[in-house]
């Protein structure tokens, strides 16, 4: 079965006192998201991926952060499951 590959583009504040993901405003393309891990030891990255599954209803172990993994500007490559053939 084949899959399908989605290039996402985040903007994120770790350390936040609250968390959220929201589509990003203007011209911008991905999502603005908070989490309140700091941003050491990966704990951000790990809690970003869970949420930007989560957004799109896939396993975190299906979103990998492809540039940006010290950096609040980050893009992501979710993987999506094919749909079914149509009848």
């Amino acid at each position: 079965m084949a899959s399908s590959v989605l290039d996402v583009r985040v903007i994120v504040e770790a350390g936040a006192r609250r968390e959220y993901i929201k589509k990003a405003e203007g011209k911008r393309v991905g999502f603005d998201v908070a989490v309140k891990e700091p941003a050491e030891g990966n704990r951000a990255n790990a809690r970003v991926r869970e949420l930007i599954a989560q957004q799109f209803s896939v396993a975190p172990k299906q979103v990998r952060i492809v540039a940006g993994h010290k950096r609040p500007r980050k893009r992501l490559v979710v993987e999506l499951p094919a749909p079914l053939p149509a009848p």
